[in-house]
């Protein structure tokens, strides 16, 4: 496929990254020349220098054969105008955009037929505040992912000593819960991933990736450690675009405190939200936290857009008392460094994002796509269509179906149901399939096994 994405920020890079080593052909557009020549240093893509939204640069970038133009620079004008572009002067097939602001996101007339000519639109600060939403709702949990608009989840959990799975096989779970069903989709043990199987141990300090039905999770997690008692108290370090998100959705469950530095911005909280207390000052400011009693809030969010400053308040905010903090980390090297010491749970606004352009860019009825461990796994969501003359996986058992190696199924929603997946189930057509890789590199293999043959048609 011929891609073109526009912008050379972390989410592009990123992008480019994960599409580059499936054999697609990627040029990155920028005006940053030298970014630029680094990147094709680093990465087998093409590049060109200049205006991203300009027809003649576009022309330059392939844009007249592309399949797909993925317009995430940080400008949401100049993005708007690139997907114009591509469809009036080069009927570029499929147009995704990256938006920022809320108020362009509130018009979806905007993007209504004969408006602008973007496919899909993408807000990277409603995909983070949702998933942030979704850790609160979970005391414990480091990710949490919806498959078939929530019917199933995948949690990730670390587990601890005391737990009644942790040294014991994972084949006993089934003892242990005889009423639920689950399955371990992945291990992830010292950064290294581990295919789990049934004899596979499981150890403190594991993170463990489950998969089962919604109102099946909180029984799960008690196996793999403590659950955590419900969160009450949020304090809230940045009033920007994902922190205002984040206040308004939960304000009304939870008492919500936002710290917020400049004083217009303040001014704009507090008439925007109704239940949430509005404070001016900086998150880093000792006596403002022990003032605000940092050490009975439950969750300390730094939401600001200074990875510095996040990092500093979470750390400063965790030794005054607060029982779990939770920081946004817009820099992919320093998640991994901060994770798992003061900082509970580090959060990349580049990962959300990217998993939902992966969505839209793979091939088959692939209707989800999410990132785990940061980019080191990843968990698909496929339906299955035809049958068993046109398809490769209807009407066939999931032991019959030739899974590239290191892909697992995991999961089956059919209709309101959640199967887990256990060898003699057969798959039907619109069955909602969830699968997981540890190979990346599969991921066409798992992408044809979704196509349907000729003969569906």
């Amino acid at each position: 496929m011929k891609i073109i994405i526009l912008g050379a920020n972390h989410v592009a890079v990123s992008l480019a990254e994960n599409l580059a080593s499936e054999a697609n052909d990627i040029t990155i557009v920028d005006t940053d020349a030298d970014r630029l020549r680094e990147l094709k240093d680093r990465i087998d893509v093409g590049t060109v220098v200049g205006q991203p939204s300009y027809p003649d640069i576009l022309r330059m970038a392939g844009a007249e054969d592309a399949d797909m133009l993925i317009a995430v620079t940080e400008n949401d004008e100049v993005n708007l105008v690139a997907c114009q572009i591509a469809h009036a002067l080069f009927k570029t097939p499929k147009k995704i955009c990256r938006l920022r602001s809320a108020s362009y996101m509130a018009n979806e007339s905007l993007f209504s037929p004969g408006g602008i000519a973007a496919d899909v639109v993408i807000s990277p600060e409603q995909l983070v505040s949702l998933y942030i939403e979704r850790l609160i709702d979970l005391p414990g949990s480091l990710q949490v992912l919806d498959f078939a608009d929530g019917k199933a989840q995948l949690v990730a959990v670390k587990a601890y000593y005391g737990g009644p799975l942790v040294g014991q096989e994972i084949r006993f779970l089934r003892a242990h819960m005889p009423s639920v069903d689950t399955r371990v989709a992945a291990i992830f043990r010292r950064d290294r991933a581990i295919m789990p199987e049934g004899s596979t141990v499981i150890e403190a300090d594991d993170e463990v990736f489950f998969i089962a039905a919604q109102g099946n999770i909180t029984a799960v997690m008690g196996e793999l450690r403590r659950l955590d008692k419900p969160y009450k108290r949020l304090i809230i370090a940045g009033g920007g675009n994902i922190g205002s998100r984040l206040a308004e959705a939960v304000e009304h469950r939870y008492q919500v405190k936002i710290i917020e530095s400049s004083a217009e911005r303040c001014m704009h909280l507090s008439e925007r939200l109704n239940k949430a207390i509005v404070l001016n000052g900086v998150a880093s400011d000792k006596k403002l936290l022990l003032a605000e009693s940092i050490e009975d809030a439950d969750v300390f969010l730094a939401l600001t857009n200074d990875d510095e400053a996040n990092i500093m308040s979470s750390m400063l905010a965790k030794r005054l008392g607060a029982r779990k903090v939770m920081t946004l980390i817009n820099n992919p090297a320093y998640v991994d460094l901060v994770q798992g010491g003061e900082i509970d749970i580090a959060i990349s606004p580049q990962l959300a994002s990217i998993g939902s352009l992966l969505t839209h860019v793979r091939r088959g009825d692939i209707v989800n796509v999410h990132s785990l461990r940061r980019g080191a796994a990843e968990a698909l969501e496929a339906i299955a269509h035809g049958d068993v003359n046109s398809s490769k996986v209807v009407g066939k058992a999931i032991e019959d179906i030739d899974l590239p190696h290191g892909t697992t199924i995991g999961a089956i929603v059919r209709n309101d149901e959640v199967l887990i997946a256990h060898d003699d189930i057969v798959v039907q057509s619109g069955d909602h399939v969830i699968l997981f890789l540890v190979d990346k590199k599969r991921i066409p293999e798992v992408e044809r096994l979704f196509q349907v043959g000729l003969t569906f048609f």
